[in-house]
């Protein structure tokens, strides 16, 4: 993490000491870097600049209207799968003609929206789907834009919550299906065919399932092409793993250019989430209590899974680190938030040298899937976040009080 950095004995993001955060803002906190970002976002730009790719942040990752707004200004799109975030993206100011829909649930009020504002496209994930959008485009005498989600038969290899390919999963249909859908939309006056989509799952390292995919898919635009259908673009997803492992995007984006060239005025399409945001986020938790419970040694600290689901949702290691370095003997301990459950963990045998109640740990890749995520689970109210920039750090989102737990009840 580039943006981290220990100066003295306290670490800090960019040139901000995050144990005076924490002392301003409170914890839990969640801390972003700016300058993280927009590296992550130049990075996958140029590995991809032979074929420039359209990139369509995807917002499920982190749906704050400050970091949206990041990508937005550098010139991307959105890939959103609910209104909410489609509501959000058109907050932050992308463009219709650069936002997809996707999900295999998306209600009638959501596409009639969708179809009002013109989006890009919806990315249609069944044949049902892509009859319901028909007869909703038919209703409002607007020309609806598909493209269908293709679930290649490809195994990534990823956690089992995390794979959105094979025969087993919801997403997207088979190949066969999708011909049949693609001609049957051909023929209607109120569908626009725009692309092709596909997405292999999330935290994917190997780029050998994004060359699978990209053949796959030039074998289908080919029988698209013998049927008289053409397409604007192929949006190839996203999925990019995070982590010290690093995927190889210059092999992935010579597969796409070799795969596409055929067609080249088709353009390109990515949707990373968590590849762009993860990095840049640290979860900053204050130690509660140091508790020697039987054969282990447990640090309580005050935010928990509600704050932070990945741990116990996925089983995600993430690195922990102490703010402020001590010198002391190293011991080793179970970290565990107040969580009324026994998932509520951030790590086991962890070694730190001997942390004592009130000092901070961070929690390290905590960018993607952490606020996006969170509840109010045992009516804890959420956590504040923070953005960095350089010297400066600005409060992008208060944390929540009481009041806010009990707004809604009637």
């Amino acid at each position: 993490m580039s943006f981290l950095s220990l100066q003295g004995k306290t670490f800090c993001v960019e040139k901000v000491n995050l144990a005076s955060l924490a002392q301003k803002f409170k914890t839990p906190l969640y801390v972003y870097s700016k300058a993280s970002l927009i590296d992550q976002y130049l990075n996958l730009k140029s590995s991809f600049s032979r074929r420039p790719p359209l990139i369509c942040y995807a917002l499920k990752a982190n749906s704050n209207f400050s970091l949206c707004r990041v990508f937005k200004e550098m010139g991307a799109g959105a890939e959103v799968v609910s209104g909410g975030e489609l509501r959000q993206a058109l907050r932050v100011g992308v463009s219709p003609s650069k936002i997809l829909f996707s999900g295999v649930g998306k209600t009638r009020d959501e596409i009639c929206f969708g179809i009002k504002r013109k989006i890009l496209a919806f990315n249609v994930e069944s044949f049902e789907e892509l009859k319901a959008l028909e007869k909703i485009a038919a209703q409002m005498r607007l020309r609806a834009s598909v493209s269908v989600r293709i679930n290649f038969p490809i195994k990534a290899k990823t956690h089992p919550h995390t794979v959105t390919s094979g025969d087993l999963s919801k997403f997207g249909v088979n190949e066969k299906e999708a011909l049949l859908m693609y001609e049957w939309a051909r023929n209607s006056k109120w569908l626009k065919i725009m692309g092709l989509h596909c997405h292999l799952g999330s935290q994917v390292f190997s780029s050998k399932p994004y060359l699978q995919a990209a053949h796959l898919a030039k074998n289908f635009i080919r029988q698209l092409a013998m049927r008289k259908i053409s397409l604007s673009f192929v949006d190839m997803g996203g999925g990019f793993g995070v982590g010290d492992e690093k995927i190889d995007f210059s092999g992935i984006a010579g597969a796409y250019l070799k795969a596409f060239k055929e067609w080249p005025a088709l353009g390109l399409i990515l949707e990373p989430g968590r590849f762009l945001v993860a990095e840049s986020g640290i979860l900053l938790t204050r130690i509660v209590h140091v508790k020697a419970g039987g054969k282990r040694k447990f640090l309580i600290v005050d935010a928990g899974m509600n704050d932070f689901l990945r741990p116990a949702l996925y089983g995600a290691r993430h690195p922990l680190v102490l703010i402020e370095r001590k010198s002391r003997k190293e011991e080793i301990f179970d970290v565990a938030g107040p969580v009324c459950e026994s998932a509520d963990f951030f790590a086991r045998d962890l070694s730190l040298s001997a942390p004592k109640p009130g000092e901070l740990l961070g929690v390290l890749n905590a960018g993607a899937y952490g606020f996006s995520m969170s509840s109010q689970y045992n009516f804890r109210p959420r956590a504040a976040e923070v953005l960095v920039q350089g010297k400066t750090a600005r409060l992008i989102r208060r944390r929540e009080t009481f009041a806010d737990l009990i707004r809604s009840e009637a």
